[in-house]
């Protein structure tokens, strides 16, 4: 089954209910998921670039690249600035990064790292900061602190479906 692009993707943050709690736990969980999807994999299945994308260890380090993204656009919105800081739409960062040159173990445990600073700061947050707003520069859409890590959730989901099906195509290779 193919997912869509995530350019591609629609986001309705219309809920009211504060799910921050629930979008947490979807982000402390990210690590062990990566984890227990990669393990046990060998080597060189790590590195296949199908179609000319990236591959399990590249997905995993554009997981890391972008998280200093998702600080700062907390950042903006507890500093109430009216645009969230735009992110590279190319990924430049990821694709000149060279991350498969990189042990999974080093990446896994640089995510691991890097995502905790993430639940640090959201952990310090009040529920009002929860519901502070700012726009998404690209989807021209308010954002709230819950709204953006529920994106950032997402984000992560997006990129666990997208080294599992790397995985399941590619495996007996």
């Amino acid at each position: 089954m193919q997912q869509i692009k995530w350019f591609e993707r629609k986001f309705d943050f219309s809920f009211e209910q504060n799910i921050f709690p629930s979008i947490i736990e979807r982000l402390e969980g990210t690590s062990i998921r990566l984890k227990a999807k990669i393990e046990q994999l060998p080597p060189d299945l790590l590195e296949i670039k199908p179609d000319e994308k990236w591959s399990i260890k590249e997905n995993v380090g554009h997981l890391i690249d972008l998280e200093p993204l998702w600080h700062k656009r907390l950042d903006d919105i507890l500093e109430n600035k009216e645009y969230l800081i735009s992110a590279d739409l190319d990924n430049k960062k990821t694709d000149f990064a060279q991350h498969n040159k990189t042990n999974i173990n080093d990446l896994l445990e640089q995510f691991q790292e890097i995502r905790q600073i993430t639940l640090n700061k959201l952990s310090e947050l009040e529920e009002r900061d929860v519901y502070k707003i700012a726009l998404h520069p690209r989807l021209k859409k308010p954002m709230r602190t819950m709204d953006l890590f529920l994106f950032v959730a997402e984000h992560d989901d997006h990129h666990l479906a997208r080294i599992t099906e790397i995985k399941t195509t590619h495996h007996n290779i």
